[in-house]
């Protein structure tokens, strides 16, 4: 029941101790607020961490070549491992029940790009339709690269959004034709990629017409995969890993390469990274709430002793009402609400003041590694609630001292 009288006690106690209830509802909102603060730049961490991984397909596989560092079989070291059209075939006729998306790569950087009188250097990548979703490129407008492209080596080209903005600026560059390296190309399509301008600062053209117009033959590059995934993530990393393994072996098996060389052929495979990166962002929560958690606990400890004290002081008062008739539980209850009106005040400070710094600094914050920190309100609005709690059980221990007290031993009490 509400009681005008209560409050008005309580509103008075507090008032008598002006710098002790300053001091405990400090510890307590100083608590909330480095917890919120802590649990949105966790969050800023997950959220930077995947949007790198964001930037390409988290199950990718990437598999390129280079010089042998071993002698292996007669053969000398030195020799430039060069994968061709065989060799992806080989891989994809073997392993194709595993992987989702293959792709072949023939690249170019720093390909000369003209269209009217502007002109550039940009990447060109010889590639096939899957690599659309192994980049998680996003058509803007237009298309990708077909079948048909492949098929009849086609001399269409899927730009950048910062090839059209630096080549066509406010022109629509759909069925318009570029040149690279003077050969004329039609635009067929232009691509976003959620790694920014780095990513869209290139081109894709079909892997055969690449292979002919650069004079390449049979020769790639790189070849590029998505392992299929599954509920499990454990399962999933497990299964990208012998894959990767595998190919790596049939890749070395093919060109004749020593088993132990790791120069030669050169594997990647993201979900090994993922799982790392993913397990390092727990390990920073968990740190984040140990840290938090511990400062609200000290805030809880000091809510404790002011209510010992309290009590401690108001003995002979709390002997006076016993003697005059009041209920142990009305005791109780004088104590508890107290405490529970310290830690609730202080702790909803202390949440509105993280969520509004972190609303007011956080769009600023947008680095590779950190963006957009925030959290949860409902998980720190919780965390309030059991903090109003824990300070309730804080306050427990005194009220039920002073509800059991004998007011003749109260009345001594100097």
């Amino acid at each position: 029941m509400f009681s005008v009288e209560r409050w008005q006690e309580i509103f008075e106690a507090l008032n008598k101790n002006k710098l002790r209830t300053f001091l405990t509802g400090l510890s307590v909102a100083s608590g909330i607020f480095i917890l919120v603060i802590l649990l949105g730049f966790s969050k800023g961490i997950e959220n930077g961490v995947r949007s790198q991984f964001e930037q390409d397909a988290t199950n990718e596989i990437s598999i390129w070549t280079n010089v042998t560092s071993k002698e292996y079989k007669g053969l000398n070291p030195g020799r430039q491992i060069q994968l061709t059209n065989e060799s992806f075939d080989a891989v994809v006729n073997k392993y194709g029940d595993y992987l989702e998306r293959k792709s072949p790569i023939y690249s170019i950087w720093g390909a000369r790009v003209n269209y009217k009188n502007e002109s550039g250097n940009y990447r060109v990548r010889g590639t096939n339709g899957d690599y659309q979703f192994i980049e998680n490129a996003d058509i803007g407008s237009g298309r990708f690269i077909s079948v048909a492209d492949i098929e009849d080596s086609k001399k269409v080209v899927v730009i950048g959004n910062k090839v059209k903005k630096d080549l066509f600026k406010d022109e629509d560059p759909i069925n318009k034709n570029i040149s690279i390296f003077d050969m004329p190309f039609k635009v067929i399509g232009v691509y976003f990629d959620p790694g920014g301008e780095r990513e869209e600062n290139g081109m894709y053209i079909p892997i055969s017409t690449a292979q002919k117009v650069f004079n390449a033959g049979n020769d790639i590059r790189s070849m590029e995969f998505t392992s299929k995934m599954s509920d499990n993530f454990d399962e999933a990393v497990a299964l990208s890993k012998n894959v990767s393994e595998a190919i790596e072996a049939q890749i070395k098996q093919m060109h004749i390469v020593a088993p132990d060389d790791t120069s030669a052929v050169r594997v990647w495979y993201t979900l090994e990274e993922a799982k790392k990166i993913y397990s390092l962002i727990d390990t920073i929560r968990a740190v984040f709430w140990f840290v938090g958690i511990g400062t609200i606990i000290a805030g809880i400890v000091g809510v404790g002793n002011i209510m010992l004290i309290i009590v401690k002081e108001r003995t002979k008062e709390m002997g006076i009402r016993k003697a005059l008739g009041a209920q142990p539980m009305s005791i109780v209850g004088m104590i508890l609400q107290e405490a529970v009106f310290v830690t609730m005040f202080a702790g909803l400070f202390g949440l509105i003041a993280g969520l509004a710094l972190l609303e007011a600094v956080g769009p600023q914050v947008n680095s590779d590694f950190i963006k957009y920190p925030q959290v949860d309100f409902p998980i720190a609005l919780t965390t309030v609630f059991l903090l109003v709690f824990a300070g309730a059980l804080a306050g427990f221990i005194p009220a039920y001292r002073a509800a059991k007290i004998r007011p003749i031993v109260a009345l001594r009490e100097e």
